[in-house]
């Protein structure tokens, strides 16, 4: 049977109030420091996430210090995190904050998911705990909890399921407070209810959760959904024209959008030197020397796969450097510099591997 809506609520919020981490961002009600904390924890664990937000709060305590950033230093703080597009849409969001809305955040959930950048999960945390509106926050620790304890078998990967889980936690909050209730379903997924090895012997409903009843932890809850990952084939052409790194950057509606990686000729494999080589304009392949060829690198997204190979290479006439920066849409940098330029995580490796930074 599941538990006492009443009795359920209860034995979570006092397990909360007893267990919950010391994180920078509870005990404030700065809709600010909430917001920026939710969209680095999107995707990200609280361990690699709390270095960011504590680097981000030091270099822009306020959420016109980020409006007033530049994008290229944003992303540059970024970098590590992956998914930049959460990056670019903090300083957009920001940005209309500050010119559009004199710096103030929206109360209502209502206006808070209109925008950019901010979804319902974000909406309904800000909405709650900077301002005390009565919306539950649904994300993956809520709907596992709600799972596994009540037995509902929805397949969540489905838009639908949303809403019944949406409107039984708006249900069960009702008489609580809001800002308490949500982060105790969120802290009891993130500490107790584990995806993968739920620490069931500790739980305080362990003896009224269905899952736990009927040995269901495993499959639940539902998610029915296959992610379709492509390969890709990266060759990263480093050219060198004296002490200068020649670096390229990424354009518009790109994943890595503003930031900066190496000449890539992308292919179906990668390439050996003599095959990359013939694939250059026979002006410049005559003018160059290649210096050497990196391991094959792997970095995993979300729905890709990438394969990389660094072709690192000199250019022997410095004069003929400016033609190379104009056919292949590149910019000149330091060694030094380079390393201020915000990257993917994958060019860092790399140059981090061959030691080309200087410290």
């Amino acid at each position: 049977m599941p538990p006492e809506p009443n009795t359920f609520v209860a034995d979570l919020i006092r397990w909360y109030l007893l267990h919950k981490r010391d994180l920078p961002w509870r005990g404030t009600h700065d809709p600010y420091k909430i917001w920026l904390s939710e969209i680095i924890l999107q995707q990200t664990r609280v361990d690699q996430g709390l270095p960011y937000y504590i680097k981000f709060v030091e270099r822009y305590p306020t959420v016109e210090a980020l409006a007033f950033a530049p994008q290229e230093e944003v992303l540059r703080l970024w970098q590590g995190l992956g998914y930049y597009s959460r990056a670019r849409n903090l300083h957009q969001c920001a940005k209309f904050i500050t010119d559009c809305l004199n710096g103030k955040f929206p109360k209502l959930y209502s206006q808070l998911i209109k925008l950019k950048g901010i979804g319902p999960y974000t909406a309904a945390a800000i909405a709650s705990i900077a301002f005390g509106e009565k919306v539950p926050v649904i994300d993956g620790n809520v709907f596992r909890v709600f799972s596994r304890i009540l037995g509902i078998k929805l397949n969540i990967a489905e838009s639908g399921s949303r809403k019944v889980f949406f409107d039984g936690a708006k249900e069960l909050m009702q008489g609580q407070d809001p800002e308490i209730f949500n982060q105790a379903i969120m802290e009891f997924g993130a500490l107790c209810c584990l995806p993968k090895k739920p620490k069931c012997e500790e739980c305080v409903v362990q003896s009224s959760c269905y899952a736990f009843a009927h040995n269901q932890q495993k499959s639940l809850p539902l998610k029915e959904k296959q992610v379709k990952v492509r390969d890709r084939y990266f060759n990263y052409l480093v050219f060198y024209a004296g002490n200068k790194v020649l670096a390229h950057k990424r354009i518009s509606g790109d994943i890595w959008e503003g930031l900066y990686d190496f000449y890539n000729i992308e292919t179906t494999r990668l390439l050996a030197a003599k095959s990359i080589l013939a694939k250059l304009p026979t002006q410049i392949s005559k003018k160059i020397t290649l210096i050497s060829v990196s391991p094959d690198y792997k970095h995993i997204l979300t729905h890709q796969r990438i394969y990389a190979r660094f072709f690192t290479i000199e250019i022997n006439d410095l004069n003929f450097a400016e033609l190379v920066i104009k056919n292949f849409s590149l910019q000149s940098f330091s060694r030094h510099s380079l390393q201020g330029i915000p990257k993917p995580r994958l060019i860092d490796r790399f140059l981090v591997d061959e030691k080309i930074y200087i410290t």
